[in-house]
């Protein structure tokens, strides 16, 4: 990938369950990215930090040069939110200390779940608009929770549009009063600024994430039936709010030659659940990596890992540019688009169990987890056109209810 002028850094986010090695997969990515001549900083979101453990060096809340082209740095989230939510976090903490809490409870009760990743990854934005990189890997927390946060572009654009028509003003003319009638302070202009500055960044990262010519998630798992159904859930999310996933990476699996030895039945098991991966995410790019026989650390360890998992390929390319699957909620329905390009009319059918949608063409099946809102829905109709498999499901309490 050959870096262009003013041109957009691309931008890989490596997801996964805790402890399938996503930050080992994520610090080989970048040091293969960097080996290839682009700047490449590797970010870690995940409060655990452990991308310092798997680079071998000492890394801080300010990016550091850590190789030739490669720079690293772990994100500290309180750091980010002394920055970003300060005169909030002190507006929530004092209405809480108000209404008796705990001092200590209220200072955390001020930071909203999941918050804390959700700052980490505004950093990502500021990185962005730098210049200074031309490949941005991303190690985030083990949870598809702050994407899910940073879904919601039209609410935040409504917030933003509000409070910029001057709602501030006439809020502050009416705070008088509302104060005298609840007995609480009202959040000031800095409160309100920390908010709209907030939803404004909100708003900014979407359009990074899904820009899918240069922005790109990869889920990372272990051939276990729990991490995989977990994963799959995570993809249905995120081909549901408009990201790319260009790539899915199964790691520590046994290799043919444990064959005979303690191991075989592990892998036989694990052989088991690859054919699950396979239903369950093609037509993306499905990337493999052994289990190595000593751990992934270091430099040595690490650009094995790349190498593997890598082969021939751009280890920065967009591996996948289509979602090969849309799923579209309304108020009482949901309709699924699937691409089947080979399959033929007469050779789909479709089952579903509770959240999963299983559809088969032919000797091949597809599992598609849906969000667990869908999972008393009904499959009513199915069209098949263009290469593509329409599913619309329906709420039947929502459709007794209007009857």
């Amino acid at each position: 990938m050959a870096a262009s002028f003013n041109a957009p850094p691309r931008t890989i986010l490596y997801m996964g369950k805790g402890g399938v090695g996503k930050t080992s997969v994520a610090a080989a990515t970048a040091r293969r990215c960097a080996a290839s001549g682009l700047r490449t900083l590797i970010l870690s979101t995940d409060p655990a930090h452990s991308l310092s453990d798997a680079l071998e060096v000492e890394l801080s809340d300010l990016p550091a040069e850590i190789g030739d082209r490669l720079w690293g740095q772990e994100i500290h989230s309180q750091a980010q939110i002394d920055r970003n939510w300060a005169a909030a976090s002190s507006w929530l903490s004092q209405i809480l200390i108000q209404q008796g809490v705990n001092p200590i409870a209220a200072g955390e009760l001020a930071v909203p779940p999941g918050a804390d990743e959700l700052f980490a990854l505004l950093a990502l934005k500021s990185h962005h608009e730098s210049g200074e990189y031309d490949v941005i890997v991303v190690d985030c927390a083990p949870t598809g929770e702050t994407l899910r946060l940073l879904s919601f572009p039209d609410v935040a654009s409504w917030w933003t549009e509000k409070l910029s028509r001057g709602d501030r003003q006439i809020f502050g003319s009416a705070r008088p009063f509302i104060q005298s009638m609840l007995d609480i302070r009202l959040p000031d202009q800095e409160v309100l600024a920390d908010v709209h500055r907030l939803v404004g960044n909100l708003v900014a990262m979407n359009e990074i994430l899904r820009d899918r010519q240069h922005a790109s998630i990869r889920l990372v798992m272990t051939p276990e039936r729990m991490v995989i159904s977990e994963a799959m859930r995570t993809f249905t999310y995120l081909n549901l709010y408009g990201f790319l996933t260009d790539a899915v990476i199964v790691n520590r699996v046994f290799p043919v030659e444990v064959d005979g030895t303690y191991f075989a039945a592990w892998r036989g098991r694990q052989q088991e659940q690859l054919s699950s991966v396979q239903s369950g995410f093609t037509p993306v790019p499905i990337l493999h990596a052994p289990y190595f026989a000593e751990e992934v650390v270091g430099v040595e360890m690490l650009d094995r890992l790349g190498d593997v998992l890598f082969g021939d390929r751009d280890a920065a390319g967009v591996m996948h540019d289509s979602p090969g699957r849309e799923l579209t909620i309304g108020a009482d329905s949901a309709t699924l688009r699937l691409d089947l390009p080979f399959a033929e009319r007469e050779q789909i059918s479709l089952k579903k169990i509770g959240a999963q949608l299983i559809v088969s063409a032919g000797e091949q099946r597809r599992t598609i987890m849906l969000p667990p809102a869908l999972a008393g829905h009904t499959a009513t109709e199915a069209k098949f056109a263009d290469g593509a498999l329409l599913v619309t499901l329906h709420d039947p309490n929502r459709a007794t209810k209007d009857g």
